[in-house]
């Protein structure tokens, strides 16, 4: 891992920037002093709870292989994005496959999120027994080409950026935002890492995780990674009620609605999206929910 950082991620900077303006009482105008969004990332609708439950968001999306010949540092996989190029440019984010499986374990991610305006990459790993270190790497590999070279990359802001995965993914999603600290967000699924503390961890970090998970139980790796990421670089935990290790592998409602509205709070800076985290999700399907509210 890399040493602790002072660097403070764009989306922070904007926040306060945001937070100064509207203390002061002041108003955020466009040319001849149109009243604009509070974000200039902001996507898509207004939110609402059904349209983050439902089976896909409001861009149409397509979807491109990218073969492992044409790419270096990971194992090709495929690429997701919203057919508009209307709304310009939008963030994008790398997700792992766990130990010993393909993107196809968790690939219904990929059109889920990118219906909601983001490119998504799902990876395949070089081998299928890469360790959260490497699969950290891979995905940073993956956004790099997302941003420098893939078919895709005129439809990216390479600023807002995010990585996300499943198990050994997951712990590799926590390799690679302590890594590269100017990534928006982070969101490891049922994580496994031997690495127990994130303290220099400065990204927006959502972690969710399985009550009944056996293979990386919540006591020693999700909640010790929670509990070690300051809060000054926002966090969350999400516990499913019941849910083993494999939950991100079947379509799962919860962890679809909290990572879209994470992502979209943070990676799209859209503050629409925060009444879906402070106070957030609750139900018979949430075993524990933490949160560093507020965050705006």
């Amino acid at each position: 891992m890399s040493s602790p950082t002072t660097t403070r991620p764009r989306s922070v900077v904007a926040r306060l920037a945001l937070a100064a303006v509207l203390a002061a009482g002041g108003v955020l105008a466009g040319p001849a002093g149109v009243a604009q969004a509070a974000s200039p990332y902001e996507r898509g609708p207004a939110p609402t709870t059904a349209i983050l439950e439902a089976s896909r968001g409001p861009f149409a999306t397509a979807s491109q292989s990218v073969s492992s010949l044409s790419v270096v540092g990971f194992g090709g996989g495929v690429i997701y994005y919203p057919t508009s190029t209307s709304e310009g440019t939008f963030g994008a984010i790398a997700i792992s496959p766990g130990f010993t499986a393909s993107w196809s374990s968790i690939s219904w991610l990929g059109p889920r999120i990118a219906s909601h305006g983001f490119v998504v990459i799902g990876i395949e790993t070089n081998t299928r027994l890469d360790q959260p270190d490497s699969r950290g790497r891979q995905l940073l590999a993956a956004l790099d080409y997302l941003t420098e070279r893939s078919s895709v990359r005129s439809r990216i802001d390479s600023s807002r950026l995010a990585v996300a995965g499943h198990s050994m993914g997951g712990g590799g999603s926590l390799e690679a935002a302590s890594s590269r600290p100017s990534l928006q967000a982070a969101v490891p699924l049922a994580p496994w890492n031997t690495d127990k503390s994130w303290s220099e961890l400065r990204v927006p970090t959502l972690i969710i995780g399985g009550e009944s998970d056996s293979v990386a139980p919540v006591a020693t790796h999700s909640v010790p990674f929670y509990n070690s990421i300051p809060a000054s670089a926002e966090k969350a935990y999400l516990e499913l009620n019941g849910a083993s290790h494999f939950f991100p592998q079947t379509t799962n409602t919860p962890t679809a609605r909290q990572m879209v509205a994470w992502l979209k709070r943070f990676v799209d800076d859209d503050t629409r999206y925060e009444q879906f985290l402070c106070p957030g999700p609750s139900g018979s399907q949430i075993q524990e929910y933490r949160n560093t509210c507020p965050s705006a």
